[in-house]
């Protein structure tokens, strides 16, 4: 668990996925899959400020690092996620520098950022706030998510920002912002993803990306990517019942 960050700003390959079932059983269930990490998504599932705490609760209970996906560029959302014992946020569509920065100053207490101390879980409930103050900064993965065509216009710039560890490709929304939707924009979107790739190693920074099916993994790790988030628990869930389905209904014909 502690060393997540190192192993992700040490481009360690790491390969988890994305929670979006609002209940503590979902995340117990992903954790005892062998993926290295998990992300509860907050920012598209309907989950509840409270159900995050229970939620990264669970994940620790099985000793698997668990990241937040927040719903915005808030600073009290990143706060909130942290709070709850979050070992690291992923923020949503940054799209210039300014954010990104935003998002390193709402994640690192002084003086490398604006964080403000609280009684929340992460800190014993004020019981450990001197620990958890001396080691924070050091161990909070802060992960901006790259997915507009502002945010890959303005690669470099982001890439650029100090306190930022991993950059994140979101394809799906960075296909729609470039108009390079379905089979006609594949090209248009791979060029699009290997540059913000090829930028973001090239300024040090860890690359991830989101993968729709376990094949997408190899190609971006020949190019530098080494955080990889494979699906969801609904996508596994809904794949896993029309696969065992499907094969019922084989034995049967």
């Amino acid at each position: 668990m502690s060393e997540f960050r190192q192993k992700c700003i040490g481009k360690t390959n790491l390969v988890g996925s994305f929670v979006a079932i609002p209940h503590p059983v979902a995340v117990e269930v992903m954790a005892q899959s062998g993926l290295d990490f998990l992300c509860i998504d907050w920012e598209h599932a309907q989950i509840s400020r409270d159900m995050i705490e229970t939620m990264v609760r669970a994940a620790d209970l099985h000793r698997v690092p668990a990241m937040v996906r927040v719903p915005g560029h808030a600073p009290e959302a990143i706060q909130t996620a942290l709070d709850s014992g979050a070992q690291g946020v992923l923020i949503p569509r940054v799209s210039t520098a300014a954010q990104a920065a935003m998002a390193v100053k709402a994640s690192r207490y002084p003086p490398r950022g604006e964080r403000g101390v609280g009684p929340g879980r992460a800190a014993g409930y004020g019981y450990r706030i001197p620990e958890y103050l001396a080691g924070a900064n050091d161990r909070i993965v802060v992960a901006v998510q790259v997915e507009t065509a502002e945010g890959l216009a303005n690669i470099e710039a982001i890439a650029a920002v100090d306190g930022v560890d991993v950059i994140f490709v979101g394809p799906g929304d960075l296909s729609v912002s470039i108009d390079a939707i379905g089979p006609k924009g594949t090209d248009k979107l791979t060029e699009a993803i290997r540059r913000i790739i090829g930028v973001t190693v090239a300024h040090g920074r860890t690359s991830g990306i989101f993968c729709a099916k376990p094949q997408d993994v190899v190609q971006w790790a020949a190019i530098g990517a080494s955080f990889f988030v494979l699906v969801s628990d609904t996508m596994f869930l809904g794949a896993g019942a029309a696969a065992g389905t499907s094969a019922a209904r084989a034995e049967l014909t």
